[in-house]
């Protein structure tokens, strides 16, 4: 037995690979990123960085229809994308197993939003198993694979950032099951037509009674009886914050989570007065209890927003079982007046900056110049709506900034309150953001006639997530070298007649450019192009501060480089930091910033 320390998401992987999983497919979002890149690594075993996360499951689909095992891997917001194969894949069933990994980012570490992806496996029908700790995770991607194939259905595995990125001991044998079914055609269960999805849905709602069934025995719902007056229930990583906010407790932790196994709970409900519920996010159990009749307490006291911890959740309901039953919480004291709950509300915050010599830098301290209303997109680049580049409108999902860009152009077009913003709106997003989802938006653009500019953002990468391969690459996530789409063609046979490449760091012909597309009366593309700083690092001199000549005038902080500082009266730049980008020498009016010559 090899005993190794991984995170959720290497336990996911390997648990795929030990599992015998052959097919997969992602787009990357953190907190599931590394589910894939470690999948890669191993023999066997076909890893693909899918364009979006729709054509990820879709990928997995025909896998696992075509007999292979298929883990298919996504953050919470990715699944809005694959909603649309996800709710009729419960239809058609599988043939060999799926497991749709999932991601939610409670605090939203990385993401736009606090999205609870339990209720898109209640809407589609869909098993929910969901881990507590990386050995569990192992575990259960196997137990969901066997689970999808006995029962027919799509499972779903339910990760929290905190299970995903924490490191717990892992316990396996170095072994690989081979499954390889054969593959049967089957049209009306595979094709759904209205009248043959007519005959499904009944057979997916007998399968939720099976599964419910197959709840009530699982090992992943397990009943740990100590005191008989205090009673919680939890699940994934939540249960480790109940056990130590109350080590005397009597806790029911769920792992297998949907559908529920109400004469578990029932009969574990039987021993208390009440129930309490620890769970992050919305109150998915919570409600289910509730709608059992169950007396529980949750989201009352739980807070339903942000990330839990063993602090918040003994906080939220130590005062209300004390009072309840008399019972304290062995690991949790309320706390003193003007003490502070967590070590880490002591520290200074750290807002997080664009990069020294990020190629985004440059083109938004010109749109911010130019007074443009930008639609923005997710990605690095996003940060550049922090002062003091204040360079972003508004901004809301991967690929939307096209869409709100020719909606803003329209509006404004109609409006006499703002006629003057008429001609200045660009949506601008990165070049994997724009194969993921700006697409559609562009045609959507040239077809209504819009006379808008879209800036694709090109560092070659997607940088946000740690430097993963895309269609524009010319690299898979295999590692083999492959086509790599041309944007500036991909554009053209869209229908714009105007398609345009700046180099960022060049801000006098950046401006340039945008000046004249704005202006233009068309819809046109500049695509701002120069690799991600932090991959390609080019061997460029630094630049000095000649404070003799500096007159202390701040331009150059008008960038927002971390490398730029004032001291005293006088900027400085710390030349460990400086990339040697030149975009604030081209901003110095005296000329103070210069290059630091070989000679010193």
């Amino acid at each position: 037995m090899i005993r190794a320390l991984l995170s959720g998401n290497e336990a996911v992987a390997l648990g795929a690979y030990h599992a015998g999983v052959r097919v997969a497919a992602a787009y990357p979002g953190t907190p599931s990123t590394e589910i894939l890149e470690e999948l890669s690594k191993n023999p066997g075993v076909y890893c693909e960085w899918s364009p979006n996360e729709k054509v990820a499951l879709e990928v997995g689909i025909g896998s696992c229809l075509g007999g292979a095992r298929t883990l298919v891997a996504m953050k919470h917001v990715g699944l809005n994308v694959a909603a649309d194969p996800w709710m009729t894949l419960p239809y058609i069933g599988v043939n060999a197993g799926l497991v749709l990994a999932v991601a939610d980012d409670p605090g939203m570490h990385s993401s736009q939003n606090e999205q609870d992806s339990r209720f898109y496996a209640r809407m589609a029908g869909v098993p929910i198993l969901e881990p507590s700790d990386s050995a569990e995770t192992y575990e259960m991607v196997k137990a969901a694979l066997e689970l999808s194939e006995r029962h027919d259905t799509p499972v779903m595995l339910r990760l929290e950032t905190r299970v995903s990125h924490s490191r717990s001991v892992v316990r396996y044998r170095d072994e690989r099951e081979e499954v390889d079914l054969p593959y049967g055609k089957d049209a009306v269960k595979r094709v759904m037509v209205p009248g043959h999805a007519r005959l499904r849905h009944p057979v997916l709602l007998r399968r939720l009674e099976g599964l419910a069934r197959e709840a009530e025995g699982s090992p992943y719902n397990r009943v740990e009886m100590r005191s008989t007056r205090v009673g919680l229930v939890t699940s994934g990583v939540c249960y480790q914050y109940a056990r130590e906010a109350f080590p005397e407790a009597s806790v029911l932790k769920l792992g297998f989570v949907y559908p529920f196994a109400e004469r578990l709970l029932h009969d574990f409900a039987s021993h208390f007065h009440r129930l309490y519920v620890v769970e992050e996010l919305e109150p998915f159990l919570e409600e289910g209890l509730k709608a059992m009749g169950l007396d529980v307490v949750g989201k009352a006291r739980v807070p339903r927003d942000g990330e839990l911890d063993p602090d918040l959740v003994g906080e939220s309901l130590g005062e209300l079982i004390e009072m309840d039953t008399g019972v304290k919480g062995g690991g949790w004291s309320p706390p003193q007046a003007g003490e502070r709950l967590s070590p880490a509300s002591e520290l200074p915050l750290r807002p997080p900056v664009m990069c020294p010599g990020c190629p985004h830098r440059g083109l938004f301290y010109v749109l911010a110049r130019l007074k443009l209303v930008v639609s923005s997109d997710i990605g690095c680049y996003t940060l550049s709506v922090l002062p003091p580049l204040s360079g972003i409108d508004c901004q809301v999902c991967m690929g939307a900034s096209v869409g709100m860009a020719l909606g803003l152009e329209k509006a404004f077009a109609a409006s006499e309150a703002n006629l003057d913003k008429k001609g200045k709106v660009v949506g601008v997003l990165g070049d994997s953001t724009f194969i993921h989802g700006g697409i559609g938006g562009l045609i959507d653009m040239v077809y209504n006639r819009t006379p808008c500019t879209i800036i694709i953002l090109d560092n070659r990468t997607t940088a946000m997530t740690g430097f993963q391969d895309h269609p524009g690459t010319g690299k898979t996530l295999m590692g083999e070298t492959t086509h790599a789409l041309d944007l500036e063609e991909l554009c053209r046979a869209v229908g714009v007649e105007s398609v345009r490449v700046v180099d960022p760091w060049d801000l006098a012909a950046t401006e340039e450019a945008v000046r004249e597309e704005v202006a233009a009366d068309r819809t046109s593309v500049i695509i701002s192009r120069r690799a991600c700083t932090l991959q390609v690092r080019e061997e460029r001199p630094a630049f000095r501060v000649e404070e003799e000549e500096c007159t202390g005038c701040k331009r150059c902080l008008r960038l927002g480089c971390p490398a730029l500082v004032m001291r005293g009266d006088k900027a400085w730049v710390d030349e460990s930091l400086c990339a040697g980008c030149s975009l604030c020498a081209q901003l110095c009016g005296p000329g103070a910033l210069r290059e630091v010559r070989a000679d010193g």
